[in-house]
């Protein structure tokens, strides 16, 4: 849980420093949808946000969902059932001065700043919940997995929105990271791609440096409404897979699979 006393006055400090730095930048470079957000989750420079008296009241009023906190990096099983159920699991440790540009996990400014406010939007939220019901349908292959997560990777922690003639940033993992929200936009180096369901599936993702490509979605709605293909996607590839092993396996022995 968050124990909101535990944090320090040097804590409160870190997260004005990162809030205000951040959100400097973002108008014009992030998503209508996440800006609407801020303001409709109430998140503050001078204030880390607490849990339970911030935000989850109004995000229930929201669309429903609610933050979850949690020690860290959590097992695929719980972190897909708490979201089926419409929790976001955040954890509730903050980063230290000589960490304000990076660290290699996760803290509660990531979390909470880079992917709260977009769960103001409703058929944000309704893809998220039906992402994961999909992954727990498929909890027991390591290549389902596999496969969702470099979606959720590509959309909710790096995802692009086409907004008028504009691209916009509304992946938490771009939102958080000063780098990265201006590279993803100005930088001539990455692929920006239409969303496209099979090619996000396949696609393999970077963890240690700026991504080489980003995928572009025209709304929300489109994510919610790719929900159907993206299980069959996995299904058919998984077919294939099976398939393929199938066809080598019997080159070698005269069993059939």
């Amino acid at each position: 849980m968050q124990t909101y006393t535990n944090y320090t006055p040097d804590d409160q400090t870190v997260w004005q420093l990162l809030f205000s730095r951040q959100m400097a930048q973002l108008p014009g470079k992030a998503s209508q949808a996440y800006l609407d957000g801020i303001t409709a989750t109430g998140f503050r420079s001078d204030r880390i946000p607490d849990f339970e008296r911030d935000l989850n009241p109004r995000l229930r009023q929201l669309t429903g969902w609610r933050v979850q906190a949690v020690d860290g990096l959590i097992p695929n099983h719980d972190f897909f059932e708490l979201m089926a159920n419409r929790n976001f699991p955040a954890t509730t440790w903050l980063r230290q001065r000589d960490q304000l540009d990076y660290l290699p996990e996760p803290d509660m400014f990531h979390d909470t700043f880079g992917h709260v406010p977009m769960l103001s939007n409703q058929a944000f939220c309704d893809f998220l919940a039906a992402l994961s019901q999909i992954a727990l349908r498929h909890i027991d292959s390591e290549e389902a997995i596999a496969m969702i997560a470099r979606l959720y990777w590509y959309t909710v922690e790096f995802g692009l929105i086409q907004e008028g003639d504009q691209v916009r940033i509304y992946g938490g993992g771009i939102l958080s990271s000063p780098g990265e929200t201006t590279y993803s936009l100005v930088s001539h180096e990455p692929k920006r791609i239409p969303y496209a369901v099979e090619t996000l599936l396949k696609t393999p993702y970077i963890i240690d440096h700026f991504q080489e490509q980003y995928f572009v979605i025209e709304s929300y709605e489109q994510l919610y409404q790719s929900v159907s293909q993206i299980e069959a996607t996995v299904e058919s590839l998984l077919v294939s897979k099976i398939g393929y092993f199938c066809q080598l396996h019997s080159l070698h022995s005269v069993n059939q699979c």
